[in-house]
């Protein structure tokens, strides 16, 4: 009798909130629709998909004919659908109540629209920690896949991750498929007929054996050479029809397999994800030994018989590599134990749809994709999170003057806020502005990215391009090395100073001094002043929160011929588009924000943001002189390196003397030209 294996094929769809319209409907014309095309011609393969809650609310109002093919997919039985978080958080680091909320209304969003309830469940990222186990079986979810790495870390042998397992926490049972990493690296990168022919050599291997994938439908069309190579090339209708055509695989569902093949066992999964995101979440130098032993075992043939034990780091430690994911993170918390805390009356959907835009994952790491790099993630993230804010604030009121630790980084801050602006001030000696948030625009202007090192720079160093790839296929674009612009090495120089606004250092015979021991001495409901002594002399700094306008008032006494300098990073949702100009004095337009431009003698510039909805002022009670610049940082992602405008990077200056300097911003709704 000829041995068979359950081909349990999954896809997983998922695009970031906040993503430009136009590059979802690149990616709906190169990948979604001609994948659904292919598939809807071959009812005999029936396959699993997830598309995360956001996408599929826009793929169904922007292309309902195409997204017709997966309804008739559905309906009659060759399709299955997979549950998750709506707005695609990792699961893990989200309150438990958000958990349930978050895998509840995608599953009544899915039942409701596509005509299924989930009892499978994708885990973002594979992220896996036992705790996520009683919100997922409480949402009704009776099973999810994770990669079989998670399960070699158990001792596990590959030969023994043909089936599925079953785990539990707290006596709550939840069944466990492992996604084979060899279908993961083949699929669809090596020729269809050597995929056919590894899949029916795993038929050989086993009793009740399933052949398990779930991986990102974006490798079928969207990453680099997949389009011509799946669709132009017919990689997936050949795979499909090689499968189909075999005697040895059987493409079935998820729920089938589960229904009729009983679990192999108990087992209980180490907190992991997969092996690539363990370096990506290691700090560089970390993460640069941690590439060096993975090559070494790789180079002594040591490597598959050892990798279950080459561990990296954990999702998490992405709050520790990015003050700035943690800081976002730790707002995000805050806010959802104040909705927590709300009479239940008074928890409507429009607040659960902000919290839950404030958790979708994309914005908090970084790895191959752009992620916590891309400000248009980071905003969608924020936009959610001041929106919510000004949202509780109306229905319950919060002290206007608040010291405390946000983020746990053992340094306390001081919250300043009215119905208009939100100040939050690092108490770290610096007295910067960390946060400054525009309620009526929901932006947070403070929100841009410190240059830091990554472990990818000595690729960029090397400057080498090309692939590891040999033989028939297309490479991976895990193993693909190219550059969008060009990098220099001044490009990859890291940034120590804090980011913010106000950050100040005095300027004497051309050597520049940070002033980072300001001692706050006085705090109210609107103001906090703060008193440094330097070595030329001392400077007592005001900042005042008053309407829409933030104030840093600088007095300075015994300096000699020197000068005082401001920092403001700015986080202009235009970045260096062509809807971002500087507007001077006299309301001639000096240029866009992705243009260097220096004033001297000025007491007005006028950042104004088309994409914003406003526009910002810097003003000064006397003359001085204005150098902006963008600020970029260096990431890397699918398509190669490349070089993202973060913020505006803007420095004040004026001769120091005993007159008193007030300098602020004002946040105006609509366009700043006069």
């Amino acid at each position: 009798m000829t041995k068979t294996v359950s081909l349990l094929f999954g896809v997983h769809a998922h695009q970031p909130v906040g993503n430009f319209p136009e590059v979802i409907d690149d990616a709906h014309l190169r990948c979604y629709r001609p994948f659904l095309q292919v598939l809807h011609r071959f009812p005999e393969f029936r396959f699993a998909v997830h598309f995360s809650g956001w996408l599929l609310d826009y793929l169904l109002k922007k292309f309902p004919e195409d997204m017709a093919l997966l309804q008739e997919m559905v309906a009659r039985g060759q399709v299955e659908l997979f549950g998750a978080g709506d707005t695609e958080p990792v699961l893990a680091v989200i309150p438990e109540q958000d958990r349930y909320g978050q895998l509840t209304r995608f599953s009544d969003k899915l039942e409701k629209k596509l005509g299924q309830r989930p009892q499978g469940a994708w885990l973002t990222e594979r992220v896996w920690e036992a705790t996520v186990v009683p919100s997922l079986v409480d949402a009704g979810i009776r099973y999810v896949t994770v990669d079989d790495y998670h399960f070699l870390c158990t001792g596990k042998e590959a030969n023994q991750l043909d089936g599925y397992y079953t785990t539990e926490e707290g006596g709550k049972p939840l069944d466990l498929f492992p996604i084979s990493e060899g279908l993961r690296y083949r699929i669809p990168f090596a020729p269809a007929h050597e995929v056919v022919s590894y899949m029916e050599w795993l038929a050989d291997q086993g009793e009740n054996a399933a052949a398990v994938y779930f991986d990102d439908i974006e490798k079928f069309g969207i990453w680099p050479e997949t389009y011509e190579w799946v669709y132009e090339k017919k990689w997936l209708e050949n795979f499909i029809c090689g499968v189909l055509a075999s005697r040895k695989i059987k493409p079935r569902t998820y729920k089938e397999y589960h229904d009729e093949v009983k679990t192999r066992g108990i087992i209980y999964l180490p907190t992991t994800s997969y092996i690539e995101m363990n370096e990506w979440t290691l700090p560089a130098p970390a993460a640069a030994r941690y590439a060096d032993l993975v090559s070494r075992e790789k180079n002594a043939g040591r490597y598959e018989e050892h990798k279950a034990f080459v561990r990296g780091g954990i999702w998490k430690n992405f709050f520790t590599r990015y003050p700035e994911s943690n800081w976002m993170h730790k707002r995000m918390q805050n806010l959802s134990l104040r909705l927590s805390q709300l009479p239940e009356s008074k928890r409507s959907a429009d607040l659960l749809d902000d919290l839950y835009e404030a958790q979708a994952n994309d914005a908090y790491w970084h790895g191959l994709f752009g992620g916590l790099y891309l400000p248009h993630l980071r905003r969608a993230v924020y936009n959610a999170i001041v929106r919510l804010e000004s949202k509780l604030d109306r229905i319950v009121s919060r002290k206007s003057a608040v010291q405390t630790d946000f983020d746990n980084d053992g340094i306390d801050e001081y919250c300043l806020f009215n119905s208009e602006l939100q100040a939050i001030v690092k108490l770290d000696g610096y007295a910067g502005i960390c946060e400054f948030d525009s309620y009526r625009l929901n932006q947070n202007f403070c929100d841009t990215l410190r240059r830091q090192a990554e472990h990818y720079f000595e690729k960029i160093h090397n400057n080498k391009t090309g692939s590891e790839h040999r033989g028939e296929g297309i490479a991976s674009a895990h193993d693909r090395v190219t550059f969008k612009q060009e990098i220099s090495f001044s490009d990859l120089l890291t940034d120590s100073s804090p980011h913010g606004l106000f950050t100040d250092s005095w300027i004497n015979v051309g050597e520049r001094s940070p002033i980072h021991n300001y001692a706050l001495v006085k705090s109210g409901t609107a103001s906090m002043q703060f008193n440094a002594e330097v070595e030329a002399g001392a400077i007592t700094k005001t900042i005042n929160l008053d309407g829409n306008r933030i104030e840093a008032q600088y007095t300075a006494k015994d300096f000699k011929d020197a000068v005082m300098s401001v920092r403001l990073l700015l986080a202009m949702p235009c970045c260096d588009g062509y809807a971002g100009r500087y507007i001077d004095a006299d309301n001639n337009i000096l240029g866009g924000f992705g243009t260097p431009i220096e004033i001297n003698n000025t007491v007005r510039l006028i950042l104004d943001d088309g994409v914003l909805g406003g526009h910002l002022v810097l003003g000064a009670s006397q003359f001085i002189s204005i150098h902006a610049q963008p600020y970029f940082t260096v990431s890397q992602s699918e398509a190669g390196f490349e070089k993202i405008m973060q913020a505006v990077e803007i420095n004040v200056q004026w001769p120091i003397d005993d007159e008193p300097l007030n300098l602020w911003l004002e946040v105006n709704l609509g366009n700043g030209w006069r």
